[in-house]
């Protein structure tokens, strides 16, 4: 910061001739005030370098923002990707077994009617037999 023009010697006499103090308040106040200022005060340079630095930092962060939202759709575009790959795996595997599941219902009603048939032939050859056996008991 740069220094800002501070008349210590004229504080100092007005302290004394109108506020009625000491020199030694006097001084000592004057010496408080001017380093205060010197040290804390802003100058319009000052305040010029802070805006330069601010519109830069705002820059860089619009240009990290804009990196970021580029980067976040690639990745967006890529979990969509994998989510269609994945849509179409699932489908085709439900298409697989669903085709799996057709086929051994098909055999197992194939099975279900050899064993219908086969007891029913049995069940009449059963009571074929008992009407036969029957017809002798009673000649």
């Amino acid at each position: 910061m740069t220094a800002v023009a501070f008349d210590t010697l004229r504080f100092v006499r007005t302290l004394r001739d109108k506020a009625k103090m000491s020199s030694e308040q006097a001084e000592g106040l004057a010496d408080a005030i001017a380093e205060a200022i010197q040290n804390d005060l802003a100058t319009k340079t000052d305040i010029a370098g802070v805006r330069t630095d601010i519109e830069a930092l705002r820059l860089s962060t619009k240009s990290d923002i804009e990196t970021l939202r580029l980067a976040t759709k690639t990745d967006i575009a890529a979990v969509r990707t994998d989510i269609e790959a994945l849509r179409l795996a699932t489908k085709s595997d439900i298409e697989t077994l669903r085709l799996a599941t057709k086929a051994d219902l098909a055999e197992t009603k194939a099975e279900i009617i050899k064993w219908m048939i086969s007891s029913i032939g049995f069940q009449a050859l059963v009571i074929v037999g008992g009407v036969v056996a029957l017809a002798r008991g009673f000649h």
